[in-house]
């Protein structure tokens, strides 16, 4: 039986909640996220509180019901709060920059690598050598912050590259001559 299932999810002020047949969609300040339920998942809004159980007592259910409940409160938490990936440039000559609803990277190759920003996210470019990407779907907003850092991952000798901010490069010793 999944632990995490039989947690209940308390709703803030200003989040509106639909359960229909299927499927749960949530609606706040920050956006509206829709997610598709597994069929043997039910979910409840009680008075305020969400709550996730199943609909026959089998230990898969209860694995789909804490995917579920996990979900759920994702999308609790992004559409009212909202989810923040701050990623830093190290490096020389490493910088970033928005021009208009793409993303410029330069980061040591001939060419600044350009990236669209997709649509529900916002990037912000505080300096030039770091970036922060905003969002209601915690998904979306981890995959465009690791699509940045691929662009350039940090190496272990120098440190340089795009790196998460909270984020810790272990770093390697290079060959001493005999």
């Amino acid at each position: 039986m999944s632990r995490v299932a039989k947690s209940p999810i308390p709703l803030p002020k200003g989040i509106e909640v639909v359960v229909s047949s299927g499927q749960v969609q949530v609606k706040g300040a920050k956006g509206a996220l829709t997610q598709a339920l597994h069929p043997d998942v039910e979910v409840a809004n009680e008075g305020g509180v969400l709550r996730v159980g199943v609909r026959r007592d089998v230990p898969s259910a209860w694995a789909q019901a804490g995917t579920a409940r996990a979900l759920l409160s994702n999308m609790v938490k992004g559409c009212s709060d909202g989810f923040v990936r701050t990623l830093d440039l190290v490096g020389v000559g490493y910088r970033v920059q928005m021009k208009g609803p793409v993303l410029s990277i330069a980061v040591g190759y001939s060419h600044p690598v350009e990236m669209p920003v997709p649509e529900g996210l916002q990037i912000e470019t505080p300096t030039q050598t770091q970036v922060v990407v905003r969002g209601a779907d915690r998904q979306r907003v981890g995959q465009m912050a690791a699509n940045i850092r691929a662009v350039r991952p940090p190496e272990p000798y120098k440190g340089k590259g795009i790196r998460y901010s909270n984020e810790v490069v272990v770093r390697k010793e290079t060959k001493k001559k005999k």
